[in-house]
């Protein structure tokens, strides 16, 4: 494979509901060019009082705010609301679609437009914890001696809910001594660096099936 200097440049989109501190994370690494070529091109959030907006804004990023409710209160489907979100995101032509605290599960219809291109973090190991509040329900395990380790990872996204393959997986030890609230700030500076080893693997990984 040729180096990532030969690489054409390489568009992101990523989608937030929260604070962005991965979209902030994936931010600075594109700008201290420890992403080769690589550019957030569009941040989405389906909050509009998501501080991830703000962090884009300040950075000089398209944002777009798209929110779920006007869909429901007018009868329309989560289909209805997935095709509209895909076809605003694929006219900013990303190379790569990274879900960082996005909280809504996508159809296949929103899938079906960036095949093998959206990635998602999610704050436990494979196969642990799907779904919400995966880091509490972690340290409420550990507490209970049925798991001894803590982690998170990034996966490619599929219709089930983080059951995607992963790209990057980190461990991260719970402590005898830790409360929640330990364990939660060890666990997401885990998280800051694993969204942007993935995002370097998985923008190769393109550029090296477009090869």
């Amino acid at each position: 494979m040729s180096s990532d200097a030969e690489q054409p440049a390489r568009r992101i989109a990523v989608l937030i509901s929260g604070s962005g501190t991965n979209l902030q994370a994936i931010i600075d690494a594109a700008e201290a060019g420890h992403l080769p070529g690589a550019e957030v091109v569009l941040v989405v959030s389906n909050r509009r009082d998501a501080f991830g907006l703000t962090r884009a804004e300040m950075h000089g990023i398209p944002t777009l705010y798209f929110p779920l409710k006007p869909y429901t209160s007018e009868g329309k489907s989560r289909e209805d609301y997935d095709r509209d979100l895909a076809e605003q995101v694929a006219a900013a032509a990303p190379d790569l679609v990274v879900l960082a605290g996005w909280m809504h599960v996508f159809s296949p219809v929103f899938l079906d437009y960036f095949p093998h291109r959206v990635i998602n973090i999610h704050p436990a190991l494979p196969g642990k914890f799907a779904g919400t509040n995966a880091i509490e329900r972690t340290f409420e395990a550990w507490q209970n001696e049925e798991v001894d380790v803590g982690g998170c990872m990034v996966h490619y996204v599929v219709p089930e809910v983080d059951a995607g393959k992963p790209l990057v997986i980190a461990h991260v030890p719970i402590l005898p001594s830790d409360v929640l609230s330990d364990f939660e700030v060890r666990l997401h500076a885990a998280e800051h660096q694993i969204i942007v080893q993935a995002v370097r693997l998985a923008l190769a990984r393109i550029w090296s099936d477009e090869n």
